[in-house]
C-alpha cells in the first residue's frame, strides 16, 4: 500500500483544524480525503465508504469522539481510529484506547507525529 492507496476521513468541527490536517495529507500525496464535521457524520460515513484511516477529535457537537470511536468499532472491530484534541484528558484517552483506537495525538497536529502514523499504516502495521 502505497500513500496515494489510502483513504483518509478527517473528522473535527473545526474548519480550519480539519483544513490543516488535509493540507498536509495532500502535501505528501494522499488524495482520497473525506471530511466530517461531527461524530454522527464520521460514523455514517465510516459506514458507507470505510475508509483505512479516521482521524477523529474528541470533543464535538451531536457526537462526540469516544462515541464515535465506541460506534465505529462495533462496526468493524479492525477500523484504524487516531484520535485528535487540544482538549484530550488521560481519562479521554484512556477510554478512547481500551475502545479501540491506536493512537492519539495531541493539538496543534505535528506533521511528523502524521507521518509516523502513515506509516504504520502503509507498513502495515498496527
Amino acid at each position: 500500500m502505497t500513500i496515494n492507496d489510502l483513504t483518509v476521513l478527517v473528522c473535527d468541527d473545526s474548519i480550519l483544524a480539519r483544513k490543516q490536517l488535509m493540507n498536509f495529507l495532500i502535501s505528501i500525496g494522499c488524495t482520497n480525503i473525506i471530511e466530517a464535521a461531527n461524530g454522527t457524520m464520521a460514523v455514517e460515513i465510516y459506514k458507507s465508504q470505510k475508509p483505512d484511516l479516521v482521524f477523529l477529535d474528541i470533543v464535538m457537537p451531536e457526537k462526540n469522539g469516544i462515541e464515535a470511536t465506541r460506534e465505529i468499532m462495533e462496526y468493524d472491530k479492525d477500523a484504524y481510529i487516531v484520535m485528535a484534541s487540544s482538549v484530550g484528558t488521560q481519562t479521554n484517552l484512556r477510554e478512547a484506547l481500551k475502545l479501540g483506537a491506536k493512537d492519539f495525538i495531541q493539538k496543534p497536529l505535528n506533521t511528523a507525529q502524521i507521518q509516523k502514523v502513515l506509516d504504520t499504516i502503509i507498513e502495515g502495521g498496527c
